[in-house]
């Protein structure tokens, strides 16, 4: 007699336990071996197969001394300048010792090479001392090697202590009027506002405030920004100057080029500001170059060499008989404030020094109190006429110095290039 319950305890003794045997078989299989993979034949589509799987990133061992090297840098935001003149110095370095590995080296390899530099090639006490970072920051920072901080401190050298080069108002007056074109206005605006040299090259057209009269110095020495001071008489050369330089941006526009470097990724992080006007370099370039690095073609700045170049032949021609280079300006601008009596500090702040004593040095040519140093050689010459000046020779002038101005309870006197007066 057959019913639906005999029925169901007789099937998993026959087609059940089948079916258990089979899946218990197939599952031991799929755990031990894996599902099997089909063979995919040419006309079957791969779409949907597996995606393999990502490699990972490849790490700095593989790469050279001097690439990690130059990682470090751009990962600390050292300038490309000093990261260039870092890496020479670190290949000068190993090249010097028969391309040994620098973990092979310690202090006396290092002493011996700086000892190269002093006596062998009589470098300067300020270019040994860059070479000297730029060891220590390949121990320190690529190779994480601990040296005797002892005996390094006896291989540093001493930096001698130099007066900058000031021009006299009257020599930059003949400086600029020998200067023509965008090198005269490059000048200007140096003198004017008491910037260096590659912060006047980096300018761009936001950072010229004409309304508040002051220039925004981005990522001045020491990646700072600083306000300083723009010119009245500038304003107007400056304006003109920005029309030939945004006719000259549309062209580069309508010819598919147009954009700038920008700094930081903000090309990114902007969308199509690298074309924008703003962003656009007050002092542009002639022509469009490749940048090395990316390998867009873009306008850059003007390159620094030729204002040097410009400045030195200017010089000449004004018979100035002293070493004037674009720097010469910027010492001549704190010189000149100081001159006119503004207070120290204000001038620190303009010049973007960190430590008021580096400004301190531009009080060479002041003296503590409110007359100047007549020498005694003048005064028995205006006693006993026994020297007697060379015909037709300049005449001397003593400077007379105007007491520096209190910024007490926030009273401040307002800064006036010397440009202007």
């Amino acid at each position: 007699m057959c019913s639906v319950t005999i029925c169901c305890k007789i099937l998993p003794c026959g087609v059940l336990y089948k079916l258990r045997v089979y899946n218990r078989l197939y599952a031991d299989s799929f755990y031990q071996k894996g599902p099997p993979v089909p063979k995919p034949s040419p006309s079957t589509s791969t779409v949907a197969s597996t995606p393999p799987i990502a490699k990972p990133p490849e790490s700095g061992k593989g790469k050279k001394l001097l690439d990690q090297y130059r990682d470090v840098l751009r990962i600390k935001h050292y300038s490309p300048r000093t990261e260039d003149s870092y890496v020479l110095w670190v290949r000068n370095y190993i090249l010097f010792h028969d391309k040994r590995h620098p973990k092979e080296l310690g202090v006396p390899e290092i002493g011996q090479f700086l000892t190269h530099l002093a006596n062998k090639r009589e470098i300067a006490a300020s270019t040994q001392n860059q070479a000297f970072s730029a060891i220590l920051f390949l121990y320190r920072h690529v190779l994480h090697i601990e040296l005797d901080e002892i005996q390094l401190a006896e291989l540093r050298p001493q930096r001698s202590k130099t007066v900058p080069t000031v021009l006299s108002k009257d020599e930059v007056k003949r400086l600029i009027a020998n200067l023509s074109g965008t090198y005269k206005l490059i000048a200007q605006v140096m003198y004017g506002s008491g910037l260096r040299l590659m912060e006047t090259m980096r300018l761009r057209v936001k950072d010229l405030d004409f309304d508040n009269h002051q220039i925004v110095v981005r990522d001045g020495k020491g990646e700072n920004d600083r306000f300083s001071i723009l010119p009245d008489s500038l304003i107007q050369p400056l304006q003109f100057h920005l029309q030939y330089v945004k006719a000259l941006h549309q062209k580069d526009l309508a010819d598919g080029l147009g954009s700038v470097y920008l700094p930081y990724a903000l090309d990114r992080k902007y969308r199509n500001a690298d074309k924008d006007w703003v962003w656009q370099y007050v002092f542009p370039a002639s022509n469009v170059s490749t940048d090395k690095r990316t390998g867009i073609t873009r306008r850059h700045h003007i390159h620094e060499s030729f204002l040097q170049k410009s400045i030195r032949e200017a010089a000449r021609r004004a018979n100035i008989d002293k070493h004037v280079t674009p720097h010469t300006l910027r010492h001549s601008f704190a010189t000149h404030l100081l001159q006119a009596g503004y207070d120290i500090r204000t001038i620190q702040e303009l010049l973007g020094h960190k430590d008021v004593k580096t400004t301190m040095i531009y009080t060479h040519v002041l003296q503590r109190g409110g007359l100047a140093v007549k020498s005694p050689l003048d005064q028995i010459r205006d006693q006993k006429r026994e020297y007697i000046a060379v015909p037709g020779g300049p005449a001397v002038s003593r400077i007379t110095v105007a007491k520096p101005l209190s910024r007490a309870m926030g009273q401040r006197r307002e800064v006036k290039s010397p440009l202007d007066e």
